[in-house]
């Protein structure tokens, strides 16, 4: 038991004086050491087995103990010596501390007199420097002047803390006026070399005025924005009395003109005084933005006055030569002149991804991308903004209306053509390998759209970007309404029924339905065509948003207009409907006049099953070769058809009255026919068998099922009347007093027994569900299979057997 005590002493006392690899490496390369005792994997247990390896060496064992002692005792020591010589030390750096008090204030006073030192040399520097400036002023000594004004100013700095005396305040004071005499003797030198009015400016450069530049560079910054301003105005003198609003040269076909002779004055500049103005000041730059601002003005007051000669090719080739001349200076200088904000401000073009702005040398690609309604392609690298954009053409929007003008008039040109094409070349003829392709006009449209687009975005992206999306409405509303709505084959009203005996005589083949093959391929063809304006005009909305100001947005929406092509496409969709059902209507109505009390046997489907399927035979692969490019559409044909020829045919089996047994099972066979055509109408004579979209095959199920419910329940025996009703309650699950009258008319019962039989029914009829109870209520009027009717399973069997 004192020895398991033992070894968990030593395991706690291992663990509490574990320590990091790291430290114990440490500790042996400061402290090296062969005892075992020192070792980080000492083992208590071997260290004793090694002091006592046999029984006999327990003798000694009082002698090793004292050994140990000894060591504890001297290790004890030498921890109290080390602690002992740390507070000695402590109380040795206050000894320190006191010591080098003394040495401290002798590195201030050092210091001080540094400073003193440095103070006085500073001020003789600028008394000095004072002297020197105020004479090398008087002798426009400009060249020295600049380098000891410049270190006079940096000398200057170090007595601002010292302004109090007297002495000090007076020579700055003395600076300031220097500068000030600088400045006004400068701003003299350059009215002397270039005056505003008079004789004109000297040929050359002078050296004293280069110098005299440099000096300004350090003066108030309003001295340097003086002399540019002068100069410039001086240098522009010129053009402002050549290009007056009453000179020829000044209107807008000869606009080239200005731009000619400000490309002179530059390189005269250059030439002349290039060299005389510091490169930091940017005069050729400055001296091309101030021509802009000033040719802004100017054509934007004669614009102003001579609005009624403003013609729409006039405008565009000022705009034209005006952009290139901006796109000239966007070449050659950085725009760095123009960071005070206000050309930004004036036209901040947004960052756009619109392809209708791709590199313009290649149209045919780009026409050809718009064609395919391919307006997504990868987009180029973005290149800069120009800088200089709208310098000068933002005159030119105001007068834009002339421009939005033009393209009304050309587009309302277009339809019109567009119109007489139509009627001239005629529909599309019919093509089974490219069947209601895209109306080439729709495309020719949006070509025209994107070239507007382009243009007049680089003209302005402001309100004029809103007025022609306004007239892009305008259009595709009109394109809608006279080349797809106006072209679409008109329906009439006449029934156009076929007698019992007529259908029952006519050959196969010998009905045609209402639209020819030509207008059923240019219904397709007008339905394709608003499928791609639809996709188009998104993409043209898209691109209008991303084109515009950010602020005008919200201000474009072509959702009407896609609504207009969508309710294309629903018409579209409706005539090819109409035009199947009513040429299936004349079969329908020989069925419901047909004598089915007469049947006496079963056999192949009935004549009007056979003019069903052949309309449906002769339309629909046409159509669906048709809408092949556009699969959803032809699908929602078949939908639509689905529903208006189901419910159609239900009503007109209603109509058969009465009906035999034999009958019944006729019908039964018919409408299991009809719904086998109907669940491959969607691939119906195509040689790739798809299988029908389940949307439209729930429809069918769900409606001719409902139908062959209706000959099996009239089929059934109506006696006992109670199986009876609850064979229709379960078949049908339709609770209508209407339905179930229709359903005994059918039978041809008498109308006492009808009488009887609905009273039951009513009866019969279960409560509506208000918990759940009543949600089983309906499993309870199931009748047992012993209750079914032999016949019904005789007839399926029939069905199977000639499937």
């Amino acid at each position: 038991m004192m020895e398991e005590e033992e070894l968990e002493f030593v395991e706690e006392l291992e663990a509490v004086l574990q320590l990091t690899p790291e430290v114990q490496l440490a500790i042996e390369q400061v402290f090296p050491s062969q005892d075992p005792l020192d070792r980080a994997d000492f083992n208590a247990v071997e260290y004793i087995n090694t002091l006592f390896p046999t029984e006999q060496s327990l003798a000694n064992i009082d002698e090793v103990v004292n050994k140990i002692r000894l060591k504890i005792r001297r290790l004890d020591d030498n921890i109290r010596t080390v602690v002992r010589g740390q507070t000695n030390v402590g109380q040795d750096g206050r000894q320190v501390k006191e010591i080098t008090r003394d040495i401290k204030q002798l590195d201030h006073a050092k210091r001080h007199l540094t400073t003193s030192i440095t103070t006085l040399n500073h001020l003789h520097m600028l008394a000095g420097g004072v002297d020197s400036l105020e004479a090398m002023t008087r002798r426009r000594q400009y060249g020295e002047v600049a380098n000891l004004l410049q270190g006079v100013m940096n000398v200057l700095e170090h007595f601002h803390k010292y302004m109090g005396i007297p002495q000090i305040r007076q020579l700055s004071e003395r600076v300031k006026v220097a500068q000030t005499e600088l400045g006004q003797q400068i701003l003299a030198d350059f009215e002397e070399a270039f005056p505003s009015q008079g004789t004109k400016r000297p040929g050359g450069p002078s050296n004293v005025l280069r110098d005299a530049c440099l000096v300004a560079n350090i003066l108030d910054p309003r001295i340097k924005q003086e002399i540019i301003k002068k100069f410039i105005k001086q240098h522009l003198s010129e053009y402002l009395v050549l290009f007056q609003e009453n000179q020829d040269v000044a209107w807008l076909d000869k606009i080239d003109r200005r731009y000619a002779w400000i490309k002179r004055q530059l390189v005269d500049y250059e030439e002349k005084y290039g060299r005389m103005f510091p490169r930091e000041w940017y005069m050729t730059e400055r001296i091309a933005v101030e021509f802009c601002h000033i040719t802004r003005t100017e054509l934007a007051k004669i614009m102003r006055t001579r609005a009624k000669e403003i013609e729409v090719k006039l405008l565009l080739f000022a705009i034209q030569r005006t952009t290139n001349f901006e796109g000239f200076l966007a070449k050659r200088f950085s725009g760095c002149t123009l960071t005070d904000g206000t050309l930004k401000k004036l036209d901040s073009p947004s960052p756009s991804t619109n392809p209708f702005l791709e590199d313009e040398s290649t149209p045919e690609m780009e026409e050809l991308a718009l064609e395919k309604g391919d307006l997504d392609q990868p987009k180029k690298p973005k290149v800069p903004d120009n800088p200089f954009h709208g310098i000068v053409s933002k005159c030119f929007e105001p007068h834009l209306y002339v421009y939005i003008e033009s393209q009304d008039k050309n587009l309302g040109e277009l339809i019109d053509r567009f119109v007489t094409d139509f009627k001239a070349q005629g529909p599309p003829k019919p093509n089974m390998d490219e069947g209601g392709a895209v109306l080439p006009s729709c495309a020719d449209l949006f070509v025209y759209y994107k070239k507007c687009m382009v243009q007049c975005s680089q003209l302005s992206t402001g309100e004029p970007m809103i007025a022609l999306t306004t007239i892009f409405q305008k259009y595709l509303r009109e394109y809608a309404w006279k080349i797809l709505s106006g072209n679409l084959p008109k329906t009439t009203s006449s029934s156009g029924g076929l007698t019992i005996s007529s259908l029952l005589k006519e050959k196969e083949g010998s009905e045609v339905a209402k639209f020819t093959l030509e207008e059923l391929c240019l219904i397709c063809s007008i339905l394709s065509t608003a499928e791609y304006c639809l996709a188009t005009t998104q993409q043209l909305e898209e691109k209008l948003k991303e084109k515009v100001d950010v602020s005008l947005t919200e201000r474009i929406n072509l959702t009407g207009e896609m609504d207009t092509f969508s309710t294309v496409i629903s018409s579209g969709i409706q005539l090819l409907v109409q035009d199947l059902d009513a040429a299936c209507d004349p079969a329908l109505t020989a069925m419901s006049k047909m004598p089915w009390q007469n049947v006496e046997h079963v056999g192949d489907q009935s004549p009007y099953v056979t003019s069903v399927i052949l309309h449906i035979k002769q339309n629909v692969p046409i159509i669906r070769d048709n809408l092949a490019s556009t699969r959803k559409y032809f699908t929602q044909f078949c939908i639509k058809f689905a529903n208006s020829f189901i419910p159609k045919f239900i009503t007109h089996l209603f109509k058969c009255k009465p009906i035999s047994m034999v009958g019944a099972e006729q019908l039964l066979l018919d409408t299991h026919s009809l719904k086998v055509v109907l669940l491959d109408l969607p691939s119906i004579g195509s040689q790739v068998v798809r299988k029908a979209p389940a949307s439209y095959t729930k429809i069918v199920v769900k409606g001719m099922t409902r139908a062959e419910m209706i000959l099996k329940v009239v089929m059934a025996p109506h006696e006992p009347l109670e199986v009876f009703v609850d064979n229709y309650i379960k078949l049908l699950t339709d609770y209508n007093t209407e339905t179930f009258q229709k359903i005994l008319d059918m039978k041809g019962l008498k109308r006492n027994e009808q009488s009887s039989m609905l009273e039951l029914f009513r009866q019969r009829l279960p409560t509506p569900p208000s918990g759940p109870e009543g949600s089983g209520s309906l499993s309870l009027l199931a009748p047992t299979p012993e209750q079914e009717s032999s016949r019904i399973r005789k007839l399926e069997k029939l069905i199977k057997k000639r499937l």
